[in-house]
């Protein structure tokens, strides 16, 4: 006689809408950002009117500009209608994230420059590449970009990234023993995103088997994540 048997109804959690938390008290400092860190504290005493924060993805550069965004009050600028913003801005500070995402409109991007400049206002403009690097023909507007400020920021080290999954666990008020921490650190993909992509699909996966997160479980998610599988059900 075949068997019958099934196995027990899994869990299916509630997707709680866990959003990702872009404070000043959230943001985890290390030597990969800690310049861009300082720089955004130290505002408005900055060095130049126009500020570029260089990274690859997931490097921080939207916790970074969001945190400065709310500091400064600034307008947020869509990089692709740069020119719609320009008469709005009313002496405000400015911020475009990935400004580099897609072609930049050369003309606007130097009016935008120069209303900030003109108020005695900043932008900060954050970017994955340097300003070098961004093809600029208006020789105006390559101007400008030389004489701003520009702050690299490099992928997450160890520490910077042990402190994001540790601190993305929490969130979700989920306990983690250090050696797990510490395994993700050694086996994922240097880049913030991905930090937060492994941590919920470990949360949801314990839920759904009403398990403790162990290392065994995280060495079968990334192993599934590594094989292109990171968005499959369980």
């Amino acid at each position: 006689m075949a068997d019958q048997r099934t196995e027990p109804p899994r869990q299916l959690p509630l997707d709680l809408g866990h959003g990702t938390g872009y404070s000043r008290d959230e943001l985890v400092v290390s030597a990969t950002n800690r310049e861009a860190a300082a720089l955004v504290d130290r505002w408005p005493d900055w060095p130049s009117p126009v500020i570029v924060l260089a990274g690859p993805a997931g490097s921080g550069k939207t916790h970074l500009g969001s945190i400065w965004h709310a500091r400064a009050n600034a307008v947020a600028v869509d990089a692709l209608r740069i020119g719609n913003a320009i008469a709005g801005l009313g002496g405000r500070p400015a911020l475009i994230d990935d400004v580099d995402k897609t072609a930049i409109d050369e003309a606007d991007l130097f009016h935008l420059i120069n209303e900030v400049r003109g108020a005695g206002s900043t932008l900060l403009l954050t970017a994955r590449r340097f300003p070098a690097a961004w093809g600029v023909t208006l020789p105006d507007l390559a101007s400008r970009l030389k004489a701003a400020a520009t702050v690299e920021i490099h992928e997450p080290d160890d520490l910077l990234l042990a402190g994001v999954i540790t601190k993305l666990f929490a969130d979700r008020q989920v306990e983690v023993e250090p050696h797990v921490v510490q395994y993700l650190v050694r086996r994922i993909e240097r880049s913030l995103a991905t930090a937060m992509r492994v941590v919920e699909r470990l949360d949801r996966t314990a839920l759904e088997r009403k398990t403790p997160i162990t290392r065994a479980l995280a060495a079968e998610i990334v192993s599934a994540m590594d094989e292109g599988q990171g968005e499959f059900e369980i």
